[in-house]
């Protein structure tokens, strides 16, 4: 067998669109990711272990979402508040005012964490699940490498600064999507831009979130600050059928976190457009078959294929099909027999399988009589056998 590529005249529209204009983020470090279409979009440092602040509360929002899940609490389970607890609040910091004598229920809880950003939140949820913080900030570590977050460790619930306390921008959007697409029902909160319990504290009562306002699909996640991380976010944005997620860290100030934000999110849906590449069940190209009662046979994609093409253009897409062939008969309809490439300029390859479009039996004596033939001659003198 030969490994044959080519490319694919089907594939020739494809060709002809161009890549995003750079975008120079003023973020020290930057991730931002399509969730539609599994594509990172940009990569600034993205992997490197930084102090997260108050964006690590989403690791904590994550053990409580998972601990509903599993049936361990409800959203009625109400946790004692300890005095650990409410010197959280005398530590200064984001707070929901907890006083130790206080019931608050899970749900009180989770959005005390995501819209008041409550520090004091975060340790009655840790005891409330460990019974004490430093358990729970061990089992957020493990529990974040069991998930694939392989820059990220925790010292405690809260993001309060610690040198333990780390998180890479690429696992903060990582642990986002999964929040996104594991509990879309709890997930509803983090658009949600007040909560004041039982009316402690209007002043604090308000969402962070500079971008849930602005009216552009924002319905999350996180914003963050201390002196040693600098300012930081979270954010997701959903406008028609795509979703974009991004996390930055060390802006210099409130207003400039607001600013990149908004700019990373205008740049990601302007700088990008969704198509259809490839219709499920079109012929894309055909291969060869050997021992066939045809001697080719039609490629098709199972289901539509949908990249995100940049807005500007240079050097074009590229499509390219390959497999190892001559194929060899039988051959059933949907086997999966070859691969699409795509390239897209400045954007990862992405590779499509390509299904057999017909069923091909295996040919007649004459016809495998033939084929043999024409494979030993080939063999023999050192040239290529016709396809048969």
């Amino acid at each position: 067998m030969m490994m044959f590529r080519f490319f694919s005249a089907a594939a020739a529209f494809l060709i002809a669109c161009l890549p995003a204009q750079a975008f120079e983020t003023r973020a020290q470090a930057a991730w931002v990711y399509d969730v539609t279409t599994h594509t990172v979009l940009m990569d600034k440092n993205g992997e490197a272990a930084l102090p997260p602040a108050s964006m690590s509360k989403l690791m904590t929002v994550n053990m409580l979402f998972e601990a509903l899940k599993d049936g361990r609490v409800t959203l009625d389970t109400a946790f004692g508040v300890s005095e650990r607890a409410t010197n959280m609040t005398a530590a200064g910091g984001s707070t929901m005012y907890l006083q130790q004598g206080d019931r608050p229920t899970v749900d009180d809880l989770i959005k005390g964490m995501i819209i008041n950003s409550g520090n004091d939140a975060c340790v009655v949820v840790a005891e409330g699940l460990a019974g004490t913080e430093e358990a729970f900030a061990e089992q957020m570590t493990e529990r974040a490498a069991a998930l694939g977050l392989e820059n990220s460790q925790f010292a405690n619930s809260s993001g309060w600064p610690d040198p333990g306390q780390r998180m890479s921008m690429k696992d903060l959007g990582l642990l986002s999507v999964r929040l996104i697409e594991e509990f879309p029902e709890l997930y509803t909160v983090f658009g949600q831009t007040e909560f004041n319990y039982k009316n402690r504290a209007p002043a604090n009562a308000n969402n962070r979130n500079p971008l849930l306002k602005l009216g552009i699909g924002a319905d999350g996640l996180k914003t963050g600050h201390t002196q040693e991380a600098g300012y930081g976010m979270v954010g997701s944005v959903k406008q028609g059928s795509r979703r974009i997620v991004f996390a930055i860290s060390g802006m210099t100030s409130d207003a400039e976190r607001a600013e990149e934000a908004e700019r990373i999110a205008t740049w990601a849906f302007r700088q990008f457009a969704l198509k259809t590449v490839v219709k499920a069940g079109v012929q894309v190209a055909q291969a060869d078959v050997f021992m066939g009662e045809a001697d080719t046979v039609g490629l098709v994609a199972g289901a539509d294929v949908q990249l995100l093409i940049p807005a500007l253009a240079q050097d074009g897409l590229k499509a390219e099909v390959v497999y190892s062939g001559p194929l060899e008969a039988p051959i059933a309809k949907g086997a999966e027999v070859a691969q699409l490439v795509i390239t897209v300029p400045g954007l990862p390859e992405h590779r499509v399988t390509l299904q057999a479009e017909t069923d091909v039996a295996t040919g007649g004596f004459v016809k495998r009589l033939t084929a043999a033939a024409q494979k030993l001659q080939a063999e023999y003198f050192g040239a290529e056998a016709p396809a048969s």
